[in-house]
């Protein structure tokens, strides 16, 4: 009879420590951290499909949006700070609610405008300098199996698909490649956008391929995204999958796992 009280207390006792365990693990996911995966070649090719990562929630403090109302019951920021220009953060969509990626370019306040491709931050053009091209198979992408755009289209299938590539380098020294379709592209020419106090404003690194801040809400684009909005920032990819689904491990990227997304590490 002991042993077997014994053996139920210690199976009770298992019960309890997998249980807690998934509590802390859900708060931690919760509070600390958020996984995403990239399904777009928006910010190509920092960030490829099928890219796995997590988020830091913490990087600039809780929102509405990153921390859960039963815990964090008042809205706007609590606490934290702006990201930095070159920043990648998850963030919502203002109008859809979507999450979405792409890299910080301006902070309130500042002026930002694309001619003929080449960013302008506060008047002054940003340095970019020619880097080869970004090469990838014309071939489906991801679960929803999209075809890449490719500067040297058309391309057969299998064939190679190029884009060009160039470095570019923001004020505070932060460097990325960003990569080109086509010259005179649907929004390689701006008007001067002024970004708002308590918005940021967003681009894609693949410019002819990025539905982003250059577009008005009103025409399915970013627009300026208020800083409550923010979710998280992105530093690292865990892994990467180049099939349709991330379970698929034999078509894991093996160059990919714990990947840097800051330039040159």
């Amino acid at each position: 009879m002991a042993a077997a009280t014994e053996k139920k207390e210690g199976l009770w006792e298992t019960v309890k420590t997998i249980f807690w365990a998934l509590v802390i693990a859900g708060l931690f996911r919760t509070l600390f951290f958020q996984p995403f995966w990239i399904p777009s070649g928006s910010m190509k090719e920092t960030l490829l499909i099928g890219d796995f990562l997590f988020v830091n929630k913490m990087a600039y403090g809780y929102s509405r949006y990153s921390c859960p109302f039963a815990l964090c019951p008042i809205s706007g920021r609590i606490f934290g700070a702006l990201p930095e220009r070159g920043d990648i953060v998850v963030f919502r969509h203002p109008v859809s609610g979507d999450d979405l990626i792409k890299r910080v370019i301006g902070l309130p306040g500042d002026r930002i405008q694309v001619r003929a491709g080449l960013l302008y931050i506060n008047d002054t053009p940003v340095g970019r300098r020619p880097d080869g091209d970004f090469v990838e198979l014309y071939e489906r992408q991801g679960a929803a199996g999209q075809y890449p755009r490719c500067e040297n289209a058309p391309v057969g299938q299998g064939g190679e698909c190029r884009k060009g590539r160039e470095i570019e380098t923001l004020p505070n020294g932060v460097s990325y490649p960003v990569l080109n379709i086509e010259d005179n592209g649907f929004a390689d020419n701006t008007p001067v956008f002024t970004v708002p106090e308590g918005h940021v404003f967003f681009m894609g690194d693949n410019r002819d391929n990025s539905v982003d801040s250059r577009f008005a809400q009103t025409a399915g684009g970013v627009g300026f995204v208020p800083v409550e909005n923010l979710i998280g920032r992105a530093d690292r990819v865990m892994f990467s999958s180049a099939g349709t689904s991330m379970l698929a491990f034999w078509t894991w990227r093996p160059d990919r796992f714990f990947h840097s997304l800051h330039f040159g590490e």
